[in-house]
């Protein structure tokens, strides 16, 4: 049978958190980083995993409701966290539109180092002009231009890594170190999207290079995984979209010459547990009703009316008005490509569904922005896992929890020991770096 990978996902920029529980933690104390990160590690978890948005979303000219104010950079979190855990794989989403190559690869570097070879990238490309204003270059690159530029700063940070062997050492001299070759660590590359040389000067990180994630969903992004990533951080987590796109992917990795288990599907994945499947129902639904209040549920809807629907009255029916279509939207940010499709076909879809089953526009809202994935009690959740897992609809799931720091403790007390007892999750951590705990062959 097949093991069963999991990963915990600190949120950030979603709809998933229940901010108005009293439960809730903050979302950029360190203490909080902390908590999860150890109740991961605690439940033998592959990796921790933290997302980062290189500007606040807006809306109606506010930041949007859902945005994550004051949280720390990503590689200050994941390495702070390096101190305080011991097996955890240490994971970062790190922009290749808007970063440069040399300064990634040293700080993947460094932090594989201080985690004694923990460190994953999840590799992400950056569409749009709101957020290209916070850098020097500005503007966007148009989707193939981005992945192009995705490939060539992956191979530009490889090139780096390499540029030290594995026996290449610092000796000791003194008070001071040096290399026995001049030439450790001299790099050139050029091609259409860099042109530099110079000598890298972080050793060889103990993984070789990170694990590379990648989480796009086009077939470019495809593409790009089956070609360049370890593991993808898949949305595909219900059962018969799941196996379609886990047979995708892997479908795509002969003609790279790589194996089926060069590349881990691993999706987000939400639940809810309760004492009985009947209860764990009615903890869902009270869960989706606090993840979309009346204020959310007019955010979602403005951002496919691209209008101002501030006095529009949530507990009623959808707007008789049509959406206004066209690129210029009153959502500034990832929120503002959340419909890729023509809004006014969207919006009709919605009035017919609201029609069909009574929906007020938050019921209706609640109905089409997703759901949790796995609800019941622990034996239903960790049943259904398994059987995803053997049924090629992933390889693991990275697990999103609806209340942040503690939303995971009783995942990690009552699943996890099922799930070992299925035979399918480890009891013990078989080995010291990420890659080797996610049985990946060494680079």
């Amino acid at each position: 049978m097949k093991q069963v990978h999991l990963a915990a996902h600190f949120p950030g920029v979603n709809n998933t958190t229940v901010w108005s529980d009293p439960d809730a933690g903050s979302h950029i104390e360190f203490s909080s980083f902390v908590r999860l990160a150890r109740t991961a590690e605690r439940g033998l978890f592959d990796f921790f995993f933290l997302a980062e948005g290189l500007r606040l979303r807006e809306q109606n000219g506010l930041i949007y409701d859902l945005d994550v104010v004051g949280r720390p950079d990503t590689f200050t979190v994941l390495s702070a966290l390096a101190a305080v855990t011991t097996h955890l794989g240490l994971a970062g989403t790190i922009n290749s539109t808007f970063n440069e190559p040399y300064e990634v690869a040293r700080q993947f570097a460094s932090l594989d180092h201080l985690s004694d070879g923990r460190a994953a990238w999840n590799v992400v490309t950056s569409w749009d002009e709101f957020t290209g204003e916070n850098f020097r270059r500005g503007g966007y690159l148009p989707s193939e231009q981005r992945y192009e530029r995705a490939r060539q700063f992956l191979d530009t940070a490889t090139r780096l890594w390499d540029s030290w062997r594995a026996d290449d050492v610092l000796a000791d001299v003194g008070a001071g170190r040096y290399l026995r070759r001049a030439d450790v660590g001299a790099f050139e590359h050029r091609d259409s999207q860099f042109d530099i040389r110079g000598q890298f000067n972080v050793p060889r990180p103990p993984q070789g290079r990170p694990v590379i994630f990648q989480a796009g969903d086009s077939d470019e992004g495809r593409e790009f995984a089956a070609a360049k990533a370890d593991a993808i951080f898949s949305r595909h987590a219900k059962y018969a979209d799941g196996r379609e796109f886990y047979a995708d992917v892997k479908g795509r990795l002969p003609a790279y010459g790589r194996r089926r288990e060069d590349l881990l599907v691993l999706p987000a994945a939400t639940f809810v547990l309760g004492d009985t499947d009947s209860e764990a129902a009615d903890i869902a639904r009270e869960v989706r009703l606090q993840q979309v209040s009346g204020q959310t549920a007019i955010k979602f809807l403005e951002q496919l009316w691209n209008r101002d629907l501030s006095d529009h009255d949530p507990d009623g029916p959808l707007p008789r008005v049509d959406p206004i279509p066209g690129e210029n939207t009153i959502a500034k940010g990832r929120a503002s490509v959340r419909i890729h499709r023509d809004p006014r076909e969207v919006a009709a879809e919605w009035r017919r569904l609201a029609e069909s089953r009574n929906l007020s526009t938050r019921e209706l809202i609640v109905e089409v922005t997703g759901r949790q994935s796995f609800i019941g009690s622990p034996a239903t959740v960790a049943g259904a896992i398994n059987d995803f897992v053997q049924a090629d609809v992933a390889d693991g799931f990275i697990l999103v929890p609806h209340l942040t720091p503690d939303g995971l403790d009783r995942f990690v007390d009552d699943v996890v020991p099922l799930l070992q007892e299925l035979g399918v999750y480890r009891t013990e951590y078989p080995g010291g770096t990420l890659r080797e705990n996610l049985g990946l062959a060494a680079v």
